[in-house]
This record gives structure tokens, C-alpha cells and sequence, in this order.
């Protein structure tokens, strides 16, 4: 019986082979591109996460305890190489770098801005986050007087490579100290608070123009295959510093996270309802045309139930075929935005504002199939209840007759 049901089914949707080509084709596009967005989305979002990770925080940062509330030089972290060291030989901890930072105002000849300089040791920050991808134009390089700048600070200074600037700021002994230094390099992290005004000297040199031992950082980060427990370890060894990780120093972060899970599902139901009405627009109208087909196997002596198996069975046959040709699609969308990336050069100043680069590259999980998968078949079976129910309410005597 349930071979001659399935039988039923493949031969009413090959009979209607124009209706059912359009509604699977509909389904395809439909779930291929809410498959490609959800991809793009976080794509965008990891991409974010990853920039600012191996430009500032890492998967975790340690300060000395009280210098995120009082950035002054008195308030870092004596014995940066040990700790490193000790660090480094954790258990999960893949990178280790440390740098010192204060802030100050930088200037030229006829312009001036508030900048905060990095001390960094650039090999250290090459294994850390691969820092020369960072670069946009000139050369990562620190010379004994050279400085990186970054990208908005380097517009709003209208600087060359080459150009002289002025670095002031206060040094450990509380004396206003500056130091002039050559642009070698501009980068851009699509970090917004690194791109606004930081500047990035070689670590030795800022610690002769501070007046601090070469062994100072206000920041250690820390990159980690598993992020969680060295946190919760690194909490727990090290009580006198501040330890955090990449969420609580970018509350921001984790609340673009939550908007984009919410436009991903507010996107997913708006698909799942275009396929649910389209499933439904084609069963009613094919119920509608069978309608004496139906009363006829019902007066012969066979069961609503078949019935209801058989439609339920056409539903299903077009949402598995949308299905498998829109995951298709959407798999391989997906597998070339990962590879080559969306580019939206058109856009890019207004991506840069707001931290993004101009190439998008997706993520895939096979979370977007799972899900797109339950949903098409709910839908699917939902979408004949309506159908369904015109049937059990019809007399077959009345059916035949309204149809002869």
C-alpha cells in the first residue's frame, strides 16, 4: 500500500510538472540564498572578532589592577618577560606578546591629534596576529626612529611615508618628553578604536623615551586554542592582575553577535514563510482539481488516512527536491564566498567606518543545513493542514455529483 502511495504521489507531481518545477525551484533560490546570507553574516562577524584579536586583546589580556580605570605608567606590569614565559609554556596558549601604551599628542608642522603610541617588538606581533596583513601602504618597519600609523590618524595628520611627526606625552618621572619619529608604514585593523589614533614605535625605543625598564607592558594577550579554561586558569594564578577576556573588554562585539543571530532568524522565518505559502498555494489548488479523484477512492473504501499519507507525501516530495537542490546552491555559494570572499569595493569607505573590510568571506557550518532542513520539512507538513482538512469535511457522494 505504501509503495502504490508513494507511486501516487511521484506520478500527480510529474502530471503537474509545471506547477512542481516552479515551486521547487522557488524553494531552491529561497533556501540557497538564506543559506548564503546566514553565512555572509557571520562570516562578517568572525572576521571583526579575528581583526581585533590579533591587532589588540587576543583571546585574553592581563593588566596590571588597576590601569584599565588609570592608564598611567605606574600602574603596569613589572616583570612583562617572565610572565610571558611562564605564559607561553601553558597548556591551549598557541601566541604571547606584550607592549607598553600611554596616551599623548602627536603632530606635524601644521596639524596635531590626540594618539596613543604602542611600544611592540613587530616579530613578536608577526606570530601574534600576523600584523603585516595589517599594512595598507610603505613598509612594517621600526628603525630606531620609526613609527607605524594608524589609517585615520595618518589622514587626519595628512602624513606621507616619510613624513616627521611629533610624538608628547608625560613620562614615569610625571615630565612632558617627546620624540620625533619618521612614518614608515600606514596600517589599517578594522579595529575601530586602533584605527582612530593609534601609533606603533619599537618597544625598546618607547621605554628609553618613558623612562621605564625595558621589561614594563601595561598589556599581555594571549591567543588560545581553547579560550575558556586558560582563562579561568590564568584567573586564578594571577589574582594581583586584571585578567579579562576578548568579551568583556568588546562588550560591542558580543552585542553584535546577538543583533546578527536575530536578523539571521527573522530572515529564516520571513524564507520559511515564501515556502510555506508556496507549498500551500500548489496542494490547495491540486486538491482542489483532484477534489473528485479523492471522493471516488473514498466511496470505493479507502481511508482518509491514505489519503492524508498521499498528500502529505506529494508536500514532502517538493520540499525535499527545493531542498536538496537549494542546499546544493547554497553549499556552493558558500564554498566560493569562503575561498575568494564577496568584494564590496564600491562600499568599502562605509565598511572601514564601521570596522568591516571590504571583502566578506562566509563561514560554513553545518548548522545551516541542519536547521534549514527541519524547517522545510515543518513547513512542508503544515502547509497541508488547510488542504487536508477539506477533504475529512467533504461527503464523496456530494463530490462526485458536484463534479460529474
Amino acid at each position: 500500500m505504501y509503495d502504490l502511495i508513494l507511486k501516487l504521489s511521484l506520478r500527480n507531481r510529474l502530471f503537474n510538472l509545471r506547477d512542481t518545477t516552479l515551486v521547487v525551484s522557488m524553494i531552491a533560490v529561497a533556501i540557497s540564498m538564506m543559506i548564503a546570507l546566514a553565512g555572509l553574516y557571520d562570516g562578517m562577524t568572525v572576521s571583526m572578532i579575528e581583526s581585533t584579536k590579533r591587532s589588540d586583546s587576543g583571546d585574553v589580556s592581563i593588566y596590571a589592577k588597576d590601569y584599565r580605570l588609570n592608564r598611567e605608567l605606574s600602574n603596569s606590569i613589572s616583570n612583562a618577560p617572565t610572565l610571558v614565559q611562564n605564559i607561553s609554556k601553558m597548556e591551549d596558549v598557541e601566541a604571547v606578546t606584550y607592549r607598553v601604551s600611554v596616551d599623548g599628542l602627536i603632530s606635524t608642522a601644521k596639524h596635531s591629534a590626540f594618539a596613543s603610541i604602542y611600544g611592540v617588538d613587530l616579530p613578536s606581533e608577526e606570530r601574534f596576529g600576523s600584523f603585516s596583513k595589517f599594512l595598507k601602504y610603505g613598509e612594517t618597519k621600526l628603525d630606531k626612529r620609526g613609527v607605524i600609523l594608524s589609517v585615520e590618524l595618518a589622514k587626519k595628520l595628512k602624513t606621507r611615508i616619510g613624513s616627521k611627526v611629533i610624538f608628547t606625552t608625560q613620562d614615569s618621572t610625571r615630565e612632558i618628553n617627546s620624540i620625533a619619529l619618521k612614518v614608515r608604514g600606514v596600517v589599517q585593523t578594522t579595529n575601530l578604536s586602533l584605527d582612530k589614533n593609534a601609533i606603533w614605535v619599537d618597544r625598546e625605543v618607547v621605554a628609553t623615551f618613558l623612562n621605564i625598564p625595558s621589561t614594563t607592558a601595561t598589556q599581555i594577550a594571549i591567543i588560545a586554542s581553547h579560550p575558556t579554561p586558560l582563562f579561568e586558569k590564568l584567573k586564578s594564578d594571577y589574582p594581583h592582575l586584571d585578567v579579562k577576556n576578548f568579551l568583556e573588554l568588546y562588550p560591542m562585539i558580543k552585542q553584535m553577535q546577538d543583533m546578527m543571530g536575530i536578523f539571521n532568524s527573522v530572515s529564516f522565518v520571513i524564507v520559511m514563510l515564501v515556502v510555506f505559502i508556496g507549498i500551500f498555494g500548489v496542494m490547495y489548488v491540486s486538491i482542489l482539481k483532484r477534489i473528485r479523484e479523492f471522493g471516488i477512492m473514498i466511496s470505493i473504501g479507502m481511508s482518509y488516512s491514505k489519503i492524508r499519507l498521499q498528500i502529505i507525501t506529494e508536500s514532502l516530495i517538493l520540499a525535499l527536491l527545493g531542498y536538496i537542490l537549494g542546499a546544493g546552491l547554497g553549499y556552493a555559494i558558500l564554498l566560493y564566498l569562503n575561498t575568494y570572499g564577496l568584494d564590496l569595493g564600491s562600499y568599502a569607505t562605509a565598511l572601514e567606518s564601521f570596522g568591516m573590510n571590504r571583502y566578506m568571506y562566509a563561514t560554513l557550518k553545518s548548522v545551516y543545513f541542519s536547521n534549514t532542513f527541519i524547517a522545510i520539512i515543518l513547513s512542508a507538513m503544515m502547509s497541508v493542514m488547510i488542504p487536508l482538512r477539506k477533504i475529512k469535511h467533504s461527503k464523496p457522494v456530494d463530490v462526485i455529483k458536484a463534479n460529474a
